[in-house]
């Protein structure tokens, strides 16, 4: 759990610091690329290059996970003048083969992130997909048939992934990008039956062990913009119709701002 530093992930539009003093993030996800998208994605993408130093995708980046949906959308984030890093969603895996959207996103140069990590301007990015599973008392417990220990076990590599991720990372601020929900906060707003479909209280684990100052996921399209862990990291559900509805006539981009850490000295022999 972090102790040395409060949270301090704000919304930038709240802030107008001196140059250079922050990062800013943009984030988003579930925007379900089809065919049909060709051409109506570009102008968000250049406005998330307009406001901020770095582009989150959270995720359902295609609507069915088909190589030609993954073509479209890395023609359409052309547009982004800054680097895009991504996490897949379920959609994404849909069509069975989640290496063939990897590939032909990292060939157009994003960074997709499945257990790893990045860094940008000094910020260190853990992202995974992450899984289902349930909150609290209601998270599905390993016990019984196989295909339910089968299920619970993919929450646990996924949440496994994101500890090691960020264990790696050795950065002073740290971003979890996920596409699975780590709180059941950021869900409320979506049908209580399905709950256990659209995040896992084994991705908040790894957060409440390692200092991170904010965490971005999608999925959640009925849910609710921004909740906080048990220890107060703020979560910003990302999904693309949230945003629409949640903040009409803005740009479907939630931007967050983290301050600037100052570049380590350099030791010179004496």
């Amino acid at each position: 759990m972090r102790t040395d530093a409060p949270l301090r992930a704000v919304e930038a539009s709240a802030i107008e610091p001196a140059p250079g003093a922050v990062v800013r993030f943009a984030a988003v996800g579930d925007i379900h690329v089809t065919r049909a998208s060709a051409g109506t994605l570009r102008g968000l993408f250049a406005q998330a290059g307009e406001l901020a130093d770095a582009l989150l995708l959270c995720g359902d980046l295609t609507d069915y996970g088909t190589a030609e949906e993954a073509h479209v959308l890395a023609d359409e984030l052309a547009a982004a003048s800054v680097p895009v890093v991504a996490v897949l969603g379920n959609h994404d895996h849909e069509a069975g083969t989640p290496e063939v959207v990897t590939g032909i996103l990292e060939d157009a140069g994003v960074r997709v992130l499945d257990g790893g990590s990045c860094v940008i301007e000094g910020v260190g990015i853990a992202g995974t997909k992450g899984f289902a599973g349930g909150f609290g008392r209601g998270s599905l417990g390993a016990w019984g048939e196989a295909g339910i220990k089968r299920f619970v076990q993919e929450a646990r590599d996924e949440a496994m992934k994101l500890e090691a991720a960020l264990a790696k990372l050795r950065t002073p601020r740290r971003i979890a990008l996920l596409h699975y929900a780590p709180v059941a906060a950021t869900v409320q707003g979506e049908p209580p039956e399905i709950f256990a479909f659209l995040g896992s209280s084994r991705l908040e684990e790894p957060i409440l062990r390692y200092p991170v100052d904010a965490v971005f996921h999608g999925h959640a399209h009925r849910g609710t913009p921004e909740g906080r862990t048990l220890n107060g990291v703020p979560v910003y559900n990302v999904a693309r119709p949230l945003l629409q509805r949640t903040r009409p006539g803005e740009p479907s981009l939630r931007v967050i701002a983290l301050p600037r850490e100052p570049a380590p000295q350099e030791t010179v022999a004496a």
